[in-house]
């Protein structure tokens, strides 16, 4: 007889571990509660214009490979992929940092922010390298059950890594202002302050300048649609606008879910829906972690994201395009260290038409804006108009040209939407920061202590926040179901 496993949610971590378990041999049955599946990273496509709703970097390619690979398919099979070039592009108030799609461009710029840096970044670079390799081929792809999964020859020769921070280090080699946001950035990708990130956390750098910045021709969502795809080609039955309205228990062991008020009965059940949300879909006495224990842990932070549709080509701007024209330690604080409406917020934006024709109707620009803030925040129509009109008029500042004028529609999506279409945990956008505490086995665990054959998967447990982190963590999962066979 082959056992059952339901799975509750459809990102990439869910659909990572669903073609992994469908391909061990169990049945896979998968319940979505939004009509798509694709949990936060979705697609909005509107008047010819495309949108990807969530994520829309794609860095660590080689990740995405090796999960494909392991069912003897390759990404060209799914999607076509672009290396970008340049990779994106830094806005600050008085100059303009290009990152090539080589070490070679990046150093020539970095050279001419400030001289003799160079050698500092391919000596940093190399280091994260060596990091990157450590990361990605001996620590995250262990399950976070024990510290020891952490200590390795490599590690140990490393330790102080774990205990110095991103920031520290980068200070010390390099003293240009712009030359240390343009380093401390990537790590915000992990959802927490550069200042409390690990410097080992610096593989990420090599993600960035070593591996570059990719493209799926059609967009981030055509990931989801390959990875919906290969599960269904491996027997995985896919079920969406259903939502999961609580988890059986009987005897100490999850025997099922409630889905439109029916039962439905499973030999395991996996949560990629958010950790807390999938908790509180369990009776209290079942429950791992308190309210309290949610409420003292350090979230990623939220956004506010825009979707807008130009009527004309933008100029001077690149596909990605990172404004930090502003105070970055003081946009951090206040998300971090005391929550609010950023002051002057730093901003990103993705015109993913300045690469992609398909993403946008011919002569027009497909702007996908997003302002990091923090979690929890009062969210009101007029709010978000207000810091809207405070983007697009730094965009026009920055980029010297008028475009207020050209906007044919402009969609909004901020905390408010993140709780109620995705369950998030005070509408974070990112999951659970990896800090130090928070890192590996100080995760909310892959394998409920209180439920038998009751698992999670997903960016607040482990390996952590990312799209490459998650397809991971559906990985890792799945082998401990498995064990269980």
């Amino acid at each position: 007889m082959q056992k059952k496993v339901v799975i509750i949610g459809s990102g990439f971590s869910s659909l990572s571990a669903a073609s992994y378990l469908a391909k061990a041999g169990f049945e896979v049955a998968l319940y979505e509660k939004n009509k798509t599946v694709g949990g936060r990273a979705r697609q909005l496509t509107k008047q010819g214009f495309t949108f990807d709703i969530g994520p829309s970097w794609y860095w660590m390619p080689d990740i995405f490979e090796r999960f494909f690979n392991d069912f003897g398919k390759s990404t060209a099979d799914y999607y076509e992929l672009d290396k970008l070039s340049p990779a994106y592009k830094i806005f600050f108030s008085d100059d303009v940092i290009t990152i090539g799609d080589s070490m070679d461009k990046i150093c020539t710029e970095f050279e001419r922010i400030e001289a003799g840096s160079s050698q500092y970044l391919r000596k940093f670079i190399a280091k994260a390298q060596e990091n990157y390799d450590i990361a990605i081929n001996k620590i995250v792809y262990r399950p976070g059950l024990s510290p020891f999964e952490l200590v390795t020859k490599d590690t140990a020769l490393r330790v102080d890594q774990f205990f110095k921070t991103i920031s520290g280090q980068v200070r010390k080699q390099f003293k240009n202002p712009k030359l240390i946001a343009t380093l401390e950035f990537p790590v915000l990708f992990l959802g927490a302050k550069p200042s409390k990130t690990p410097s080992f956390y610096s593989f990420m750098n090599f993600a960035d300048f070593g591996l570059g910045t990719w493209h799926p021709k059609g967009g981030m969502y055509k990931i989801i649609e390959g990875m919906k795809s290969l599960a269904e080609e491996l027997g995985v039955d896919i079920h969406t606008g259903h939502a999961v309205e609580k988890i059986l228990v009987e005897k100490g062991r999850a025997t099922g879910i409630m889905v439109d008020n029916k039962t439905i009965a499973a030999d395991f059940i996996l949560s990629g829906a958010d950790y807390h949300h999938s908790e509180t879909l369990l009776d209290p006495e079942y429950r791992q972690y308190s309210e309290d224990y949610w409420n003292a842990k350090t979230f990623a932070p939220s956004s506010l994201l825009f979707y807008v549709g130009f009527n004309k080509k933008l100029k001077d701007i690149e596909h990605h395009n990172l404004f930090f024209d502003t105070d970055f330690e003081r946009h951090a604080e206040e998300i971090y260290d005391d929550p609010k409406w950023p002051t002057e917020p730093l901003f990103y934006v993705n015109f993913p038409s300045v690469t992609d024709k398909s993403m946008a109707p011919e002569g027009h620009e497909t702007g996908f804006f997003l302002v990091p803030i923090a979690p929890d925040l009062e969210d009101t129509p007029a709010l978000r108009q207000q810091y809207f009109d405070v983007i697009i008029k730094r965009l026009e500042e920055r980029t010297k040209q008028k475009v207020e004028n050209n906007i044919i529609f402009k969609e909004s999506f901020c905390v408010n939407d993140f709780k109620e279409q995705y369950n998030s945990y005070k509408g974070n956008a990112y999951g659970m920061a990896n800090t130090l505490l928070q890192t590996a086995f100080l995760r909310p665990g892959l394998k409920s202590k209180k439920v038998k054959d009751l698992y999670f998967t997903g960016q607040l447990t482990v390996p952590g926040p990312g799209v490459p982190p998650s397809l991971i963590s559906g990985k890792l999962v799945s082998e401990l179901i498995e064990q269980k066979k």
